[in-house]
């Protein structure tokens, strides 16, 4: 509903918005027709029609069978230009996520091990320092030092996995000083408590208290904020795919922004919000599973 409101009541005319404001009432007409926007918006009162025959009606029933409409820019399925971009932004997302969390969560691990020492210091220095760069800065600076002067990854292109090499490596720099911060507050707020001191008491080594115990106890936080980064990885990274030529729905997305092509621009509006929907409920579901203390009563 919000969707639509936004799109076809609050966004004025599309065949004015992609047509221009210098374009004839036959055009606009055409337009209109071909894309459905002459129907009535909600109830349909016109004689030997539907009343269901609508835009809004129309709309959710080709939602649920998952046809998105046609691009104003391509002239085809907005589906099948969503299938194709799938594909280059999963392959570009998913090494960032999983490296990115991988890296995050053993630098943490390391500093809840030496809390207050040299190390603990030096990364939460680090960690603040790569907080305050912003990302256009790590995206030219790689592009520049990397790629251009050095010669050591490919600058613009997607031919094969050295071309994303570059992308994925900022990606997981630059988010890494706030996942680094996040995690080691998650550990830190385990650590502190009853039992770790039982197990200390019972003999258990360090390293294995932190991981089959710490870590397990501090999943729930962790799998939450990598949960609320699954949907990104489906609609793509806008900033990333522009920069290095990546045809990604990120890419996709940011073409039909400057084209005006509303159908491609509401999909994926949809698509996030169904995504984000989904992964929640799925991560509330986990808890009982991550955590004996969790009952879904």
């Amino acid at each position: 509903m919000l969707t639509f409101v936004l799109f076809h009541v609050v966004g004025g005319s599309p065949a004015l918005t992609v047509l221009g404001k210098n374009a004839t009432k036959e055009s606009i007409a055409a337009f209109n027709h071909r894309y459905g926007y002459d129907k009535p918006l909600l109830v349909n009162t016109n004689k030997g029609e539907s009343v269901f025959d609508t835009q809004f009606f129309n709309f959710v029933a080709n939602l649920a069978k998952g046809d998105f409409g046609i691009s104003t820019q391509y002239d085809e399925p907005v589906a099948d230009i969503l299938k194709r971009g799938v594909g280059p932004s999963l392959t570009l997302t998913v090494p960032i996520l999983f490296g990115g969390t991988i890296v995050a969560l053993s630098l943490a691990l390391l500093c809840a091990a030496f809390r207050g020492g040299w190390l603990d210091r030096t990364v939460l220095v680090c960690s603040t320092v790569l907080m305050s760069v912003n990302y256009v800065v790590w995206v030219l600076a790689g592009q520049f030092l990397l790629a251009y002067k050095f010669r050591l990854f490919p600058i613009w292109g997607y031919v094969n996995w050295t071309y994303l090499a570059l992308p994925v490596l900022i990606g997981i720099i630059s988010s890494l000083g706030v996942d680094v911060r996040f995690y080691r507050t998650a550990i830190l707020d385990e650590i502190y408590k009853s039992y770790v001191r039982t197990a200390r008491a019972k003999g258990l080594s360090g390293p294995k208290i932190l991981v089959k115990h710490v870590l397990r106890n501090s999943l729930i936080p962790v799998v939450t904020y990598i949960a609320l980064a699954i949907p990104y990885l489906f609609t793509g990274s806008l900033m990333l795919e522009t920069f290095f030529g990546i045809p990604g729905l990120g890419n996709v997305s940011l073409n039909a922004i400057h084209s005006a092509d509303m159908a491609v621009v509401r999909a994926l509006v949809v698509l996030g919000a169904l995504l984000y929907q989904g992964v929640n409920l799925i991560t509330d579901l986990a808890y009982a599973w991550l955590d004996p203390r969790v009952r879904l009563g």
